[in-house]
């Protein structure tokens, strides 16, 4: 069972907001995503961000910290650190995390799980909601090939997370402790190796999701894969859980892939969340980082209320509704499920009232 509702949305729970936007009022994003570094230590195989070129840049932190505090008081609920490079590889991200909580944000974080070493667990598990770590093989052989790195983090990063999930048992935090493996042919023969594993060091859950082409993505390599005869692995993957491990098998985020199929015909998740690099730039959408259209303003140069409520961005999301065609899109996008959810609200079927 996904009880984190990873493979659906939780928009749903936020009825108030929903409401505001469908009212047609300005509404603030509820979620966002914030690449602390542009640097990171692996260059793995199917990497959707490879076209931003591991730039060798940083959030400031003191500039970061204030906008978190000014982000919280606007409304937003939730940031996930991750972005086009490793966040542990920012010097400050210990602090970071700590000041997000202060403001009243959830915190979370997708990474490697390389640097997130037994003492960087101690301070910053009380304060996270969930930390999920990418890691793409159940052998060290495999994981070296993908994440093209060294065989040695694969047991760097079970070592560290094992610890974290001590750390996490002793001290009774309520931070969900997470693995994440994209499904391709060099690992297909290993999920069930490393749902095992995770099992074993104490990980609540390991979720199998596929692979999406990024539109400006430099590999290719991954565009044609299949995952119709993969479905079977998720009656595999159910013998290993148990009480207090599930494995995610996005069997549905799957056939969404194979059959590249939307019920909608605009992006309307826009308003509902936001997307900040490394250089402060916030953008519209991840898939559109670069293309100016999407392109907000850059937390050095202004607050986030002034970029929030400014004219680039009540010109861009104006254009996505009247003209961004989501059929040229990513397929199983950040925002799809939520897309699927608005676009039937705004456009309801008949008879909606025989419940």
């Amino acid at each position: 069972m996904d009880k984190f509702k990873i493979d659906s949305h939780k928009l749903i729970y936020h009825v108030g907001r929903v409401n505001d936007w469908l009212e047609g009022k300005l509404i603030y994003p509820i979620y966002m995503e914030i690449s602390p570094s542009g640097i990171c230590n692996h260059r793995c195989t199917f990497c959707g961000l490879d076209f931003m070129e591991y730039q060798n840049r940083q959030l400031d932190a003191g500039i970061l910290k204030e906008r978190l505090s000014e982000m919280g008081s606007l409304g937003l609920k939730s940031v996930m650190y991750a972005g086009e490079g490793e966040p542990f590889l920012h010097r400050q991200m210990v602090e970071i995390i700590g000041h997000t909580k202060k403001s009243g944000i959830d915190a979370a974080l997708t990474t490697n799980g390389v640097l997130m070493k037994e003492s960087v667990s101690e301070k910053i598990l009380g304060d996270v909601e969930w930390i999920k770590v990418s890691i793409n093989a159940g052998t060290s052989e495999t994981y070296a090939k993908i994440h093209r790195t060294k065989p040695a983090d694969f047991d760097r990063v079970i070592k560290n997370m094992a610890a974290a999930a001590r750390i996490k048992r002793e001290a009774g935090h309520r931070c969900a402790l997470g693995m994440q493996l994209i499904l391709l042919p060099e690992n297909k023969d290993e999920v069930v190796t490393l749902a095992k594993t995770a099992r074993d060091i104490g990980m609540d859950y390991l979720v199998i999701k596929p692979y999406s082409q990024h539109l400006l993505s430099k590999t290719r390599k991954y565009e044609g894969v299949k995952y119709k005869d993969s479905l079977h692995l998720a009656d595999e993957l159910k013998k290993v859980g148990d009480d207090n491990f599930r494995v995610i098998f996005r069997a549905r985020a799957m056939l969404k892939w194979d059959e590249g199929m939307r019920n909608y015909k605009r992006c309307l998740a826009l308003p509902f969340w936001s997307y900040l690099d490394a250089g402060g730039n916030v953008w519209g959408c991840s898939v559109y980082l670069g293309d100016e259209r999407f392109l907000y303003g850059n937390i050095y140069e202004s607050t986030f209320r002034e970029i929030w409520e400014g004219e680039r961005r009540k010109k861009s999301i104006e254009w996505a509704e009247k003209k961004l065609n989501p059929a040229r899109c990513r397929v199983n996008c950040r925002m799809d499920e939520i897309n699927r959810y608005l676009w039937e609200l705004k456009n309801p079927p008949e008879h909606v009232n025989f419940i």
